[in-house]
């Protein structure tokens, strides 16, 4: 027995239906692709301005930046001239009493110069040398004391007799001076064998105590 196989029948308003079906969905896939187009072109304007934005944002953050460094420069250059003017208070302050305070702790020194200062081999600069005949003090001053100051004045004091020979033969001693002096300071200076003087109230004195034994260089 043979089978047969019905085909559908189509009639013309059939195929014009299908054609104008096809159509519509050709459109409608043209305007998707269009809109995909348009949003692409969108998104591709969008990254072009966002690359833009943050162009100009790292170069306003580079000004930004310049323009901190040099107010930092500034402000540094500031706090510099500023420290250097309290230690020159300090100094001041000092040098007035140094003589009488180290002649009573039994040391008979008579003369005091500021600012001694040598250029050869880097040179070197003491802010205040009290001397006689036999012994010297040379003097660091500091608006606010540190450790690191009273390192610097300690390499300053091995190599002074190298700077200064003609001091070559006095027994030289150290000393730093402060108008702030914190405690943790204060004894490091005097293990090493500093003098510690500090201010206290309108005078200055001397915190060493009776068992303090000086050092000589």
């Amino acid at each position: 027995m043979t089978a047969t196989i019905a085909h559908p029948t189509y009639t013309y308003e059939d195929i014009l239906r299908l054609f104008a079906e096809t159509d519509r969905k050709m459109q409608e896939t043209d305007r998707q692709m269009k809109e995909t187009d348009r949003k692409m072109q969108e998104t591709d304007r969008q990254m072009k301005e966002n690359a833009q934005q943050m162009k100009e944002n790292a170069q306003r953050m580079k000004e930004n930046a310049q323009q901190m460094k040099e107010m930092d420069e500034r402000l540094n250059r500031r706090i510099g001239a500023l420290g250097n003017r309290l230690g020159d208070f300090v100094q001041e302050m000092v040098r007035p009493a140094v003589v009488e305070l180290f002649q009573t702790l039994g040391i008979e020194v008579h003369e005091v110069y500021p600012n001694i200062s040598v250029n050869r081999n880097g040179g070197m600069e003491v802010d205040l040398f009290v001397v006689d005949d036999s012994q010297a003090i040379a003097i660091e001053c500091k608006s606010h004391a540190t450790i690191d100051d009273v390192k610097e004045h300690l390499d300053r004091l091995r190599k002074f007799k190298d700077f200064f020979p003609r001091y070559r033969d006095v027994e030289l001693m150290g000393a730093i001076a402060a108008m702030v002096m914190p405690d943790n300071v204060a004894k490091y200076a005097y293990r090493q064998g500093l003098y510690v003087l500090a201010q206290n109230g309108k005078m200055v004195t001397v915190r060493n105590d009776d068992a303090f034994v000086p050092k000589f260089w």
